[in-house]
């Protein structure tokens, strides 16, 4: 027999079986002796009191277990097997791969960039000397851009596939199964190497392929279909299906795609600056506690505002975490956010952008070109490189001043390890980003009492929410209706908007491919 459960509990009882299982018991009217087992199927912060609690919800059971975990589809060998070319190894190239393997089908994947290891050092360069290298970054790499920056797992994207089935596979690559359990499950970027690393070894073990530094530069294409690739300007490599996994920053394939008559249109997209606040004080303001409680986790926050019918919220926010340089280019300046597993450095970092329209650039550029917004990202990140003062250096204000129109005389301590230069930002962000920011902030500050300061940073800028171009698909067969045999996939093509949702493209890809093969 079992008995469900949901209510609000103490964070230290939490961290103890025994008196957890004594408060489940009086939950449910049973003696603690009864209860043979129980199962926490979600877990979430309750602040909304003062008194600060763990919301769970789930089973415990009397005389007999609680279910085992549910078990993967499991891989089958597919060497010698008919096979699909995947471009980019992010979560939705990688995952797509796993899900052909488990239906019998090769995959072989070509990456731009390096292995998630090797990545590293091209990474310090970057943080230290502002050194961009194209091919390997933030950005480009095996992983993707989910590697080095977070490693966040929610999604409001359920339709578009089963979660915990990625949740179920991240946790038999090596994940915490907490993941499975939180409402914000987090991995840490610490951890993600390890995990990326173990998936590229199951697909080499099944029979798939893996090329690092192998750059997608040519399609092949004839009477309305694919049949190739060129990689690397002089690798031919023949192929009939072909998933188009290349990320939101690929922009050079975007192009390249324009340049071979395969079809790319303009789409909205978010861009705005990073806050960065101390973690102490998030927490004070969460928690609505001078001190932490140790069994509390570090404090994130959501906000939104609609300012003159257009929302302004914050995005991929990092409780203990670190800003860190995502320039896929010379002559750029972009900010995105990352935290290690336990989140336990001094500051906490989020994205605050405004959802960019494309009726906003009529005076940028023709409207008919399928440029547009990514031209205008560029020429923002452009801005803010020169503003930064080079290398990388970040454009940055007092979040008070940046409100009230005056140049910061010197700035707080910042996690950006590149370093930051006082700027006007109102200079470096479009004017009707900057206005619809300055008018947000302060709203901010009366939802959150103390996040209005000018203890906190405004760095610019985060423009690489999502991408700012869209590959069309078909509904139904998902391949490029220009193209057949072209599935794009994930946060490039405009159909994905963070790991979770890359993954179950991915799966959604390969699946539709297989059905149809």
């Amino acid at each position: 027999m079992k008995k469900d459960f949901d209510f609000i509990i103490d964070p230290s009882i939490l961290s103890n079986p025994e008196q957890l299982k004594i408060c489940l018991a009086k939950q449910v009217f049973e003696k603690p002796e009864n209860i043979s087992d129980f199962q926490i199927l979600k877990r979430s912060i309750d602040a909304r009191s003062r008194k600060v609690g763990f919301q769970i919800r789930g089973f415990v059971y009397m005389d007999e277990k609680a279910p085992p975990p549910e078990i993967i589809q499991p891989f089958s060998n597919v060497k010698g097997k008919p096979e699909v070319v995947i471009i980019g190894a992010g979560p939705a190239g990688l995952f797509a791969a796993i899900r052909l393997i488990q239906l019998g089908i090769k995959p072989i994947i070509m990456e731009r960039g390096k292995p998630v290891r090797e990545r590293r050092r091209d990474l310090a360069e970057l943080n230290r000397k502002g050194i961009v290298n194209p091919e390997s970054n933030y950005c480009f790499g095996e992983g993707g851009a989910g590697t080095y920056s977070d490693g966040k797992l929610y999604t409001r994207s359920g339709k578009r596939g089963n979660i915990d089935t990625i949740l179920n596979l991240l946790v038999h690559f090596g994940a915490d199964p907490d993941i499975k359990v939180n409402a914000r499950p987090h991995i840490g970027t610490n951890r993600l190497p390890d995990i990326i690393t173990r998936i590229r070894e199951s697909i080499l073990e099944f029979g798939g392929e893996v090329h690092f530094e192998h750059k997608l530069t040519g399609f092949h294409h004839a009477f309305g279909a694919i049949n190739g690739v060129e990689i690397n300007k002089d690798i031919k490599i023949p192929a009939q299906k072909i998933i188009l996994a290349t990320g939101h920053s690929a922009s050079d394939i975007f192009y390249l795609l324009h340049r071979s008559g395969i079809r790319v249109e303009a789409k909205p997209f978010a861009l705005g600056v990073r806050m960065e606040h101390s973690q102490s004080l998030i927490d004070q303001i969460q928690y609505h506690s001078s001190e932490r409680n140790p069994f509390l986790p570090p404090a994130y926050y959501q906000l939104k505002e609609q300012i003159d019918h257009r929302g302004v919220f914050s995005f991929c926010m990092c409780p203990g975490g670190i800003i860190a340089p995502c320039a896929t280019q010379e002559g750029q300046v972009v900010v995105n956010g990352w935290s290690p597993s336990k989140r336990n450095n001094p500051f906490s970092n989020s994205g605050m952008v405004v959802q960019v329209e494309l009726e906003d650039l009529k005076g940028f550029g023709k409207m008919d070109n399928p440029f547009l917004a990514l031209e205008f990202q560029e020429s923002v990140e452009k801005k803010a490189y020169e503003y930064g003062g080079g290398q990388v250096k970040a454009p940055a204000q007092r979040m008070v001043d940046f409100v009230q129109g005056k140049l910061s005389n010197h700035l707080p301590s910042c996690s950006y390890i590149p370093g930051l230069n006082s700027s006007p930002m109102r200079e470096v962000l479009p004017d009707f980003i900057f206005q619809k920011l300055k008018a947000a902030l302060p709203v901010f500050g009366k939802k959150m009492p103390g996040y209005y300061t000018n203890e906190a940073l405004v760095v610019g800028v985060e423009s690489r929410t999502s991408s700012p171009i869209k590959i069309p698909r078909d509904p139904e067969t998902l391949e490029h209706p220009d193209c057949r045999g072209l599935y794009p996939c994930g946060e490039g093509g405009g159909y994905a908007g963070g790991i979770l949702s890359a993954a179950m493209e991915g799966f959604k890809v390969a699946e539709c491919i297989v059905k149809n093969f």
